[in-house]
């Protein structure tokens, strides 16, 4: 089977170790064809386009994570719209409200979301949105804004709003959670989502699947992922592998196809 890793943060620390045996050979070696590394900050975005500039699988995205709003301002956005220019980003994003943590004020998270939407507006790219106890906001602030293509990264709302989430053109990222025991609501949301509008993801290092719960994760464990949603769809799990590889193409390669 050939996977598509729709999220992951390689650049992060914790593959400090072993990032170019992972990327260099362990991944390919188990089908991940295609990786999108996601970035959280202006360093982090910078350091996923000089993994997606090393590595002709890997791909890139650009955007400030509500956690890291410390020094965000018109100019940041500014470098967000030189870097989105690089022929391997692919997206805007990680962007979006963590009320979760409330690193930032509430204020100030919704303000730079919409910036950065208005951003992937302008540079016509999908986004990669997060969102954490903030469901209803994000999606009016979605809803408001002209962007029409992207992903709900790891999502974590209900069924109903998954549902008007892909009416309104967006795609739903399922990750290692719906593999947990206490998974019922995310099960529901693979349930009502079509097939058609779904994309697989690890999050790594974070969230890793049963078995590995509690482990660094990485994208190898993409398997688990497929595994339970082809059981909540009824489905093999090689035509899941492959609608989902096939959805992400779509979404951030556009430009590409």
């Amino acid at each position: 089977m050939q996977y598509f890793e729709s999220h992951a943060h390689y650049d992060d620390r914790r593959f400090k170790e072993d990032r170019e045996e992972l990327l260099g050979e362990l991944l390919p070696a188990c089908g991940v064809n295609h990786v999108i590394n996601v970035g959280c900050d202006v360093k982090s975005s910078q350091r996923s386009i000089r993994l997606a500039e090393k590595y002709d699988y890997v791909y890139a995205s650009v955007g400030i994570h509500p956690h890291e709003l410390y020094d965000i301002s018109s100019q940041t956005i500014e470098t967000l719209r030189e870097l989105s220019r690089h022929p391997k980003v692919v997206a805007i994003g990680e962007i979006g409200l963590d009320y979760y943590y409330d690193t930032h004020p509430r204020e100030l998270q919704r303000f730079w979301f919409r910036q950065q939407l208005r951003l992937a507006e302008e540079v016509k790219m999908p986004v990669i949105i997060h969102s954490r106890d903030a469901a209803q906001e994000t999606f009016d602030i979605i809803q408001s804004s002209a962007v029409r293509e992207g992903v709900i990264h790891c999502y974590s709302g209900a069924a109903p709003m998954a549902v008007d989430y892909v009416k309104m053109g967006f795609t739903i990222g399922i990750g290692g959670v719906i593999t947990f025991a206490n998974a019922k609501k995310l099960v529901e949301v693979v349930e009502a989502v079509p097939m058609e509008h779904i994309l697989i993801e690890t999050d790594s290092p974070y969230l890793a699947p049963n078995p590995n719960r509690g482990k660094r994760n990485d994208s190898r464990n993409l398997k688990y992922v497929v595994k339970k949603i082809a059981e909540i769809k009824n489905m093999p799990p090689e035509q899941v592998a492959e609608m989902a590889n096939q959805n992400a193409k779509s979404l951030f390669f556009k430009g590409f196809l």
